[in-house]
């Protein structure tokens, strides 16, 4: 049979080669009709509603021993909406006033709550949709008396096949399972961050091509480009795995000397620090050769809440982190809620383009006692270890002034309770809005570092939405006008004096390391997994021969030709 190649969307990186197992999803037959009497719907409701909090608990469970506490977080989600009166709580009521099956019941709310999600413009919210549907779906199979899918039939080299895959479904794979491919998902859905926390390469909205992919059929998956060959030639399918064989060699070889400094050929020093969303993700941090913390997500103590986090809560969480990386420094970013993270208690204003809305630094002075407890809780957290504050999204001057000013007023109020913090910490912005790179310049007079979020900048530069499948192809970081503006932002930190870093996706990209290093990056900040690699890579570069790599980077015509530039066979 002749080869196929298809295009989706990046989701997980590696290269894999299995044959198709499609994961078909259980779907039960849904009947409506009245009942006289609700007390026994009711009950059949709240039978089903327990055995999924079990089931769903042992599935936490199961994913904390296999993958740790951050990946075992999602599940709390999920509990979450099994104790959610606007849910659960609202179908309880439809039974009792419309008498109602449970069953239809279930789907019919679960229907309105998904459609409402999905059709939200950010995409954290969309991906809750996925959240409350396998919720909706679980509940309607125990319902129905009916076994789901048995993951452990998957045998070693599958490729796990589906129109989606929801975090339950992914935390159940077996070792030995290929890759991942699906019709729709974007990188930042909850089952993409299962793939890479697994180390399975995924590609994910490859739309109604999926339906060209037969059970058995063998396939190369390329989780870096996002593409999917099917029926691959015996001499594409030994090239394969022969890449696959060497890249597990270097995989191995660098995780030997993760501990070890990143210094280029010729002397120049490369901080690689790691990207966290929770406390427990500092072991694997650690033990993956992270020099310091370059971005902890701080919205994990807020979108796991049902109320705003208390100043207690919150230092233990930084705390935690600051202790374990004892004097290297730990960047933690201030809220960044709004465009793609909503908070139901926060009651967000709805905003026709919340992107480019009252979002992260805009959103937390316009609320400074919601700001003021978390600026305490850092400064108080900060005799543990060495803190750095990043503010997110800044886009002029005055978001930095006003932010020092509240700073100073929380040391004031500190200091007349006799509460201790360290004399220095560092206050640093995201550079994620063109504007700030545009004038780097200035706002690197009033900052003591700054640091790259390739995600949102190259999303504002291009004008493509990251999670939107339909313009997938133009979204890449490697694009000669997003590095134009990664390097005037390196030029303006190098004349300040200050430490210019980068945490997006992008900064963990080995393929760019070269181009990133020659743009005049001090530090690089990326999932700890990638950064032994990384670390490796670094240590092959000459810092002069990048320059002449970067400058010719930003004269190509385009993400792929910068691609190509560094790797002929992209």
């Amino acid at each position: 049979m002749p080869s196929e190649r298809y295009q989706g969307i990046s989701a997980a990186p590696g290269l894999a080669i299995g044959r198709v197992v499609w994961w078909r999803k259980e779907q039960p037959k849904v009947e409506h009709y009245n009942v006289s009497d609700p007390t026994s719907e009711l009950k059949k409701l709240e039978d089903a509603v327990q055995q999924a909090k079990e089931q769903i608990q042992y599935l936490r469970n199961t994913t904390a021993e296999r993958m740790g506490d951050d990946a075992a977080a999602i599940f709390d989600a999920h509990l979450a909406f099994l104790e959610d009166p606007a849910y659960i709580g609202e179908m309880k009521q439809h039974i009792q006033e419309h008498h109602k099956n449970a069953s239809a019941v279930c789907q019919e709310i679960t229907t309105q709550m998904v459609e409402m999600l999905a059709s939200l413009p950010d995409e954290y919210m969309q991906a809750r949709a996925d959240d409350i549907k396998d919720v909706g779906n679980r509940i309607l199979l125990l319902l129905a008396g009916i076994t789901p899918f048995d993951p452990l039939t998957l045998e070693s080299g599958s490729v796990v096949v589906a129109n989606e895959l929801t975090p339950s479904d992914t935390a159940q794979f077996p070792p030995g399972v290929a890759a991942m491919v699906t019709a729709r998902g974007s990188k930042t859905a909850h089952a993409a961050i299962m793939a890479r926390t697994l180390g399975i390469p995924a590609v994910l909205g490859l739309g109604d091509q999926l339906q060209e992919l037969s059970e058995g059929d063998l396939l190369i998956i390329d989780g870096d480009g996002g593409t999917v060959e099917q029926h691959p030639s015996t001499q594409r399918q030994t090239e394969a795995r022969s890449t696959i064989k060497h890249h597990q060699q270097l995989r191995d070889q660098a995780l030997e000397k993760a501990s070890l400094d990143a210094t280029t050929s010729d002397g120049k020093r490369i901080q690689v620090f790691a990207n966290i969303g929770s406390p427990g993700d500092a072991d694997q941090a650690l033990a993956n050769g992270a020099e310091g913390i370059g971005l902890f997500r701080t919205e994990f103590l807020y979108l796991e809440n049902d109320h705003w986090p208390t100043e207690e809560e919150q230092i233990k969480a930084y705390s935690h982190v600051l202790k374990a990386f004892q004097n290297k420094p730990v960047i933690i970013r201030t809220l960044d809620i709004g465009g793609d993270k909503d908070l139901p208690y926060a009651n967000l204003p709805k905003e026709d383009n919340p992107f480019l809305g009252h979002r992260a630094i805009r959103y937390c002075l316009a609320n400074p006692a919601v700001f003021k407890t978390q600026l305490k809780a850092l400064l108080r957290s900060s005799i543990h270890g060495d803190l750095w504050i990043m503010l997110p999204m800044v886009e002029n001057l005055s978001e930095i002034q006003e932010t020092k000013s509240l700073l100073d007023e929380c040391r004031r109020e500190l200091t007349q309770k006799n509460i201790p913090f360290a004399e220095t910490i560092k206050v640093g912005i995201m550079i994620e809005v063109p504007a700030a790179a545009i004038y780097a310049d200035v706002l690197a007079k009033e900052v003591d570092f700054m640091s790259i979020g390739t995600n949102d900048l190259t999303q504002y530069t291009l004008a493509a939405d990251r999670g939107n499948e339909q313009v997938a192809h133009l979204y890449d970081a490697a694009h000669p006008a997003v590095l134009r503006l990664v390097k005037k932002t390196c030029e303006a930190a190098n004349q300040a004096g200050i430490i210019a870093g980068m945490c997006g996706e992008l900064a963990g990209d080995t393929m760019m390391a070269e181009i990133l290093i020659g743009l005049g990056l001090h530090e690089l900040s990326m999932s700890a997994g990638a950064i032994p690699e990384m670390k490796e890579q670094v240590r092959q570069i000459h810092s002069t021969s990048a320059q002449k790599r970067a400058d010719e980077a930003l004269l190509q015509g385009s993400a792929d030709a910068v691609r190509q530039s560094v790797n002929p066979s992209f």
